[in-house]
């Protein structure tokens, strides 16, 4: 990013300086944030005119065999919540576990048994305005393909979902990329979740490079087989508003490719 620091200060500056409206905090290894730096990035956001959200660590397994892995996981997402309130986020999302060789539905009863405490922790803090998003993830291993993230979303009261599109092309092995595909699964969430779901939905875009295994890395959009601008048609004609959030090893590139191209949509 050509920000004049890794600060998100001076990030919010620049994506101002571009025409780009929203950033998302990633807390790659951790949340380490001060009450008042989180504050103060939030008036800083607010003043320019940019929406934030947040992507908890990526040390989260909702599914560990090992309690204190459990409970640490579900302390990096609330702390992540604490964070983003503090600035004003409106979502925050995260790879919410892993498979390990179990069975569908006894994976899905324990993540849903670990999202309940989190989300009983965030109603004792008052913690209310900021949604909970599993992301569509890119691998089959992983926990968290559509219908089970919709099904974990319909379970609880603060959780929706973070589709990640890149993420559901790479996990289909490269089949989930036409127009109509698109068409269907935003489709399937406002079945499942309600039209009020499309309204401020958090989304994932980047290029990616799979395997029969699933995602491997993210790329620029231009080197992906990934079909982008059918992504971006299908959000427009259903009039899919929210928070869009690009992954792509060149941030501001592609996320102003793909802003100039959806601009262009009738």
């Amino acid at each position: 990013m050509s920000a004049k620091s890794r600060e998100s200060i001076d990030g919010l500056v620049r994506l101002h300086e571009l025409g780009l409206e929203h950033m998302e905090l990633e807390f790659v290894h951790g949340v380490r944030m001060s009450e008042e730096k989180a504050e103060l990035i939030g008036r800083k956001a607010k003043e320019l005119g940019i929406t934030l959200t947040v992507h908890a660590p990526y040390y989260i397994n909702l599914n560990s065999p090992e309690p204190d892995k459990r409970r640490a996981s579900i302390g990096r997402i609330v702390d992540s919540c604490r964070v983003g309130r503090l600035a004003g986020a409106k979502s925050v999302c995260f790879h919410a576990a892993f498979n390990l060789n179990q069975q569908a539905e006894q994976v899905f009863d324990r993540v849903l048994t670990e999202m309940m405490q989190i989300e009983e922790i965030l109603s004792q803090e008052d913690i209310n305005e900021i949604r909970l998003a599993p992301e569509v993830t890119g691998k089959p291993t992983q926990f968290g393909d559509v219908d089970e993230l919709l099904a974990l979303a319909k379970e609880l009261k603060q959780t929706k979902i973070c589709i990640d599109f890149a993420h559901y092309f790479a996990r289909s092995a490269g089949v989930y990329n036409s127009y109509e595909e698109f068409l269907e699964l935003i489709r399937k969430v406002q079945k499942e979740l309600g039209e009020e779901s499309l309204e401020e939905l958090h989304i994932h875009y980047s290029g990616i490079e799979y395997s029969g295994k699933g995602e491997r890395n993210h790329l620029e959009l231009l080197e992906s087989e990934f079909n982008w601008k059918k992504m971006l048609k299908a959000l427009k004609y259903m009039n899919v508003g929210g928070y869009m959030v690009c992954e792509s090893p060149n941030l501001e590139k592609d996320a102003l490719l793909a802003q100039e191209y959806y601009q262009q949509l009738k």
